[in-house]
């Protein structure tokens, strides 16, 4: 029962609710909503003055100025009391002026009046004298403006160094931190790679259960280095990891290290390592660490001291950490040859988890995790969207996806259905639609008979992928037309026969024209330069030519993950050279005679698939098997 003089908890909670109402709605401390407050120095400046104004108002009273001959006029009435006479004014009391106001307060001007004194005297009134020192006004002159500029600089300093690009920083490790709930990705989120995850669930395990390693004497892998090309989910990985094990999360790129200033770089080391020491257990994940970790001494150029310096304060840091400690350090490449072996030994990135292009089954997985939130309709198979997408990666197959929905929302259809997908991968492999370029009749003509002659030849060797559709219809930027092969399985190994059948199926298109129109044009382009490096590698990389031998003429490594297309430096003799030309041109002859051949035996085939083409502009495999009957038929199982 509630005392008098005090309210129960529920009559409290009625008065806190009505004052919230009358308030308004105001988020409570650690509401998203609630506005931050950022200090400004001119609310400081604000509040001063507005604070001195309300001093003044109520403190100081009514003074009146009056002037020196009232104030003789009064002194000689007798009218004055408490006089204090100050070197540059006088002060003192009315006791009644004119209007009858009494006690009124009055200064006025002090006058060399040599008989004020005397006149003072003779009336009794009394008076004093006041001296002032104006050390005070000089002292607060002088140490108001210092004050004002102190707080000015300390403001505008706070605001360079405050941020995470303030100059101040400089030393300041710019990497993200998340925390155990921020990461929000698990393994169940990451599909296609299931090797990589194994290699990490050890990882994860030791994160959670260190002592089950430390108290066998085993020592976890100090970093983990993630190597795969662009796409293939590596971040993701290593956020997953995060994630399962519910530790904080540190991810920094390599470019975040290095300076234009020496010795910036080191000092973000040191201080991400003592923020990861100082929140173990933890991860630090390191993006693009080619940037950081580039071999020393391998630019033409020279070394970069700074890069220099940041990579050896990395080395340092990694081996002065005792790996018990619970912080692991995970990075990320697709240049992982151009790394410094220092940071490849044991002790260092010891454990090297290399993540491929999914196959065909881990793109089926990739796709159902991306689908989980899209509508489907019934006609959708992700087996064979899978299959249509050789060579994607996880990157490509969620913007395949989000293209595929993207297509349905445009067309205000309530599902995303197969031929949605089907042109989402048209348009990623061979870029925009452009239905609405011009093209004259001949070269309309030309680019029919040119698809024509790549599908008949696929169609016509005996290892060629089984065709899945031809069009006329222009994509991109130059391709005019295009036929696509749809693989029946992941392919790793290629032998000689299968790489003659593909110079063949290249060059198709251009034996066509050659054929129909005794002419050539510009459209094969690409075709004879893909062909063309396919025969060249045959005899200079894989030994495939009798007249060589077993031999490799390209000593020089390419990048694993990326296709820099630079060509291999010489390291042979100007015989060799003449003899790699001749073999090649050989390898490049023999197949243009053999598709000579298929095609004047297929010519009237030819005609039949070109002036479908130029009618439907475009022709699916189902379609093109049907239109040629048992042999196609035939020719794609096989």
């Amino acid at each position: 029962m509630a005392t008098k003089g005090s309210r129960s908890p529920g009559e409290k909670e009625n008065m806190l609710d009505k004052l919230r109402s009358s308030l308004g709605s105001i988020p409570p401390k650690g509401d998203p909503n609630r506005k931050k407050f950022h200090f400004s120095i001119w609310y400081f400046i604000m509040a001063l003055l507005l604070a001195s104004l309300i001093h003044d108002y109520f403190t100081i009273r009514q003074v009146d100025r009056i002037p020196y001959s009232d104030f003789k006029r009064y002194v000689a009435e007798g009218k004055v009391k408490n006089l204090v006479l100050k070197p540059q004014e006088i002060a003192g009391t009315v006791t009644e002026d004119e209007k009858g106001r009494k006690d009124r307060p009055f200064v006025t001007v002090r006058v060399d009046d040599p008989e004020l004194v005397k006149l003072l005297d003779d009336k009794k009134i009394d008076y004093t004298g006041r001296y002032e020192s104006k050390w005070l006004a000089t002292l607060l002159s002088w140490i108001l403006p210092l004050v004002f500029f102190i707080l000015v600089w300390r403001f505008l300093i706070g605001r360079m160094g405050g941020g995470p690009q303030g100059v101040l920083s400089m030393g300041k490790a710019r990497g993200k931190i998340y925390a155990e709930r921020e990461v929000g990705i698990t393994f169940a989120d990451v599909a296609g790679i299931e090797e990589a995850k194994q290699e990490l669930a050890e990882i994860v395990e030791f994160l959670k259960t260190p002592e089950k390693f430390t108290r066998l004497g085993g020592k976890i892998p100090k970093g983990i280095l993630l190597v795969g090309a662009p796409g293939t989910g590596k971040t993701m990985l290593a956020k997953a990891v995060a994630g399962e094990s519910a530790v904080p999360f540190f991810s920094i790129s390599g470019s975040d290290f290095v300076e234009m200033f020496v010795g910036v770089g080191a000092a973000r080391v040191r201080d991400l390592f003592a923020q990861a020491k100082g929140n173990a257990p933890c991860i630090i994940f390191i993006d693009e660490l080619d940037a950081l970790g580039k071999a020393r001494g391998i630019s033409p150029m020279g070394g970069h001291d700074e890069r220099e310096q940041t990579l050896n304060q990395l080395l340092v840091e990694m081996d002065g950490f005792d790996p018990n400690t619970g912080v692991i350090i995970m990075a990320a490449t697709n240049r992982p040859e151009i790394l410094d072996p220092a940071l490849l030994r044991p002790g260092r990135f010891d454990r090297h988890v290399a993540i491929d292009r999914p196959d065909v089954r881990g793109r089926e997985a990739i796709l159902k995790v991306h689908i989980k939130e899209v509508k489907l309709a019934k006609d959708v198979d992700i087996t064979k969207v899978a299959a249509l997408t050789p060579g994607f990666v996880g990157a490509d197959l969620a913007n395949l996806v989000n293209e595929a929905a993207l297509l349905s929302a445009r067309r205000n259809k309530r599902s995303v259905g197969m031929a949605e997908f089907q042109e989402a991968i048209d348009r990623i492999i061979g870029g925009l639609e452009k239905k609405n370029r011009m093209m004259n009749e001949k070269e309309k003509k030309i680019v029919a008979y040119h698809e024509s002659g790549h599908a008949l030849v696929a169609m016509t060797v005996p290892t060629a992928d089984p065709v899945n559709k031809v069009s006329i219809i222009p994509r991109g930027i130059a391709a005019l037309g295009y036929t696509q092969q749809l693989p029946t399985e992941d392919r790793y190994l290629m032998t000689r026969e299968e790489l003659r059948d593909r110079l063949c199926v290249l060059l198709g298109g251009r034996v066509a024209e050659e054929i129909v129109f005794k002419d050539i044009s510009t459209g094969a382009q690409n075709d004879l330069q893909r062909a063309t490096d396919i025969a060249r590698s045959m005899v200079t990389e894989y030994g495939m030519s009798e007249k060589l031998g077993l031999v490799t003429y390209a000593k020089e490594r390419r990048p694993l993950f990326l296709d820099t297309g630079f060509s291999p430096s010489k390291e042979y003799s100007d015989e060799t050279a003449k003899e790699i030309d001749d073999e090649v041109e050989q390898l490049m002859s023999e197949a243009h005679n053999r598709v000579k051949k298929i095609l004047n035996e297929k010519r009237e085939q030819l005609e039949i698939l070109a002036r479908t083409l130029l009618r439907k502009e475009t022709v699916m495999g189902d379609e093109l098997r049907k239109l040629f009957g048992d042999e196609a038929e035939a020719t794609a199982q096989g």
